[in-house]
């Protein structure tokens, strides 16, 4: 049997990275939600190569103790919680103290960062988990951290990793989805040397939403404010008839944290019900604001799933503030049913009049003689003679001599005239 033994740091840090380290885009997450619990209010996130070869991100947050830049990077090292009741109530966004320990047990990291109360800044290099150096520099207040050659020493997780292409979209949607939570703070997102998008940190949503998703989106928008108890639900939804094919648009916030939730998707398509195409999905950005002690951050690694504690609850709340936005806005109608009184089957019948069908006036009837009338007698025109016709073949026919024979005496015509036939003939020509 083989021999039970601790692993030794250098491993457990590997495998505890792959739990929260899974791209670029994990890196650009953690270090981005670190800046905004810092306080900072303009941070700078730039890429080469995906993210692969080079990351920078830059805040202006409260900075770090020199002598608390080194406890930063150990493992479980966190000034989010001190207490398990902190667990109860939190309003920050990280808070498990692993996002340094694992980006610097798999990446080559130096961190610059200054406190506005020093008058030097502090240089620290890291890489794969061991400390190489730390010295007193000249920095801005706030933090800069510069990450290099991502799973360098992890030739198994290089292997998974996708083109730059599709490494730097991940990277730029991550950005985008954490810079609408926060309209209040300034981004801006550099990619390949070239500036990709910007906010302004002015606080308004609509702005935000703008500058990111552009202009045909944010176009095409509801307001969306609603309050429901402890629960508030504010935002912008899209309209009906441009929705889309699949659910990349919506964005949904609890308590400022982003997170994939199939339940509020659900709530937001029931409110869509019949509006819109089957295979269609509807677009949102939607801020849920819940009591913290309702909310359970605690059960992905990543931070991006919650669980509630009264679900329905939550739930509803959002059916119903998307359903009041597209009231509001004419997009359902409320039809209201006049009201029929119920009819009382115990009381006596009231006794049916008879109907009595008026006379109808009479109306006398005259009858005048038909004018006769006189058509003039037929004239009767007799019928012309019949003239004969010779052919004209008998002009071309050869002379011949003919003999005629010799025609019978005629009849007497006065026996003809007599006769009963002649008679009758005689009475329809007078006719």
């Amino acid at each position: 049997m083989p021999h039970i033994s601790v692993l030794r740091k250098e491993i457990s840090e590997l495998i505890a990275a792959g739990e929260v380290i899974e791209r670029p885009s994990s890196v650009i997450k953690e270090v981005v939600e670190n800046a905004i619990d810092a306080g900072a209010k303009h941070i700078t996130v730039e890429i080469q190569h995906g993210g692969t070869t080079y990351m920078r991100i830059v805040d202006d947050g409260c900075g770090m103790a020199a002598e608390e830049v080194p406890t930063a990077f150990l493992r479980h090292a966190t000034s989010k919680i001190s207490d398990k009741a902190d667990l109860d109530h939190i309003f920050t966004l990280g808070f498990r103290g692993e996002a340094l320990a694992s980006i610097a047990a798999v990446a080559k990291v130096t961190v610059l960062t200054k406190r506005k109360e020093d008058d030097y800044g502090t240089s620290y290099s890291i890489s794969g988990g061991v400390a190489e150096k730390s010295e007193q520099t000249g920095c801005p207040d706030g933090t800069t951290l510069l990450i290099r050659d991502l799973f360098y020493n992890v030739p198994v997780r290089q292997k998974f990793m996708k083109r730059d292409v599709t490494e730097a979209n991940a990277v730029s949607q991550i950005v985008q989805k954490i810079a609408l939570s926060h309209p209040e703070i300034a981004f801006r997102m550099i990619r390949d040397n070239r500036t990709e998008f910007r906010t302004d940190g002015s606080g308004d949503l609509y702005t935000a939403v703008y500058a990111i998703l552009g202009k045909e989106f944010a176009h095409d928008l509801i307001p969306v404010s609603y309050q429901d108890g402890m629960n508030q639900v504010t935002g912008f939804v899209g309209k009906p008839l441009y929705s889309r094919s699949n659910r990349t648009f919506q964005n949904f916030f609890i308590n400022g944290r982003y997170v994939r939730s199939r339940q509020c998707s659900v709530a937001l398509e029931n409110a869509y019900q019949n509006l819109i195409m089957v295979g269609k999905f509807p677009t949102c950005v939607l801020m849920l604001q819940v009591p913290p002690e309702q909310v359970d951050v605690n059960i992905h690694p990543a931070k991006a799933e919650v669980r509630f504690s009264n679900e329905k609850a939550v739930m509803d709340s959002l059916f119903f503030a998307v359903k009041n936005a597209l009231m509001q806005n004419g997009l359902i109608y409320e039809f209201q049913m006049e009201h029929v009184p119920q009819h009382d089957w115990t009381a006596q019948p009231e006794p049916q009049q008879e109907f009595v069908q008026p006379a109808l006036p009479t109306i006398e009837k005259t009858t005048e003689p038909e004018p006769e009338v006189l058509l003039p007698p037929a004239e009767i025109t007799p019928p012309e003679p019949v003239k004969e016709t010779v052919s004209p073949l008998v002009s071309t026919m050869p002379a011949t001599t003919l003999t005629i024979p010799q025609r019978e005496a005629e009849p007497d015509v006065s026996d003809i005239a007599d006769s009963p036939v002649q008679r009758k003939s005689n009475s329809f020509c007078e006719i």
